[in-house]
């Protein structure tokens, strides 16, 4: 009792019928833009919850610099 061949031909053809191949077309290419928009938001998602780190001189390294911007500048 299982569905054949022949009912699954059936039920295409009166989808077919009743949407036409445009609007199923249509449709799938929305459930597409669907999709991409999905995984982009994910991937922005995921890039938004990266812990951000900020580097910081220690004092010998900022002073050193500081001592070489001075040199230059005279």
């Amino acid at each position: 009792m299982g569905i054949s061949i022949w009912q699954i031909l059936i039920i295409a053809v009166v989808v077919i019928l009743l949407f036409g191949r445009g609007k199923i077309s249509d449709l799938m290419g929305d459930v597409a833009k669907g999709i991409k928009s999905f995984k982009k938001g994910m991937a922005e998602d995921d890039t938004a919850d990266a812990p951000k780190t900020i580097d910081h001189k220690n004092s010998e390294t900022a002073s050193s610099v500081n001592a070489e911007d001075q040199t230059k500048a005279s």
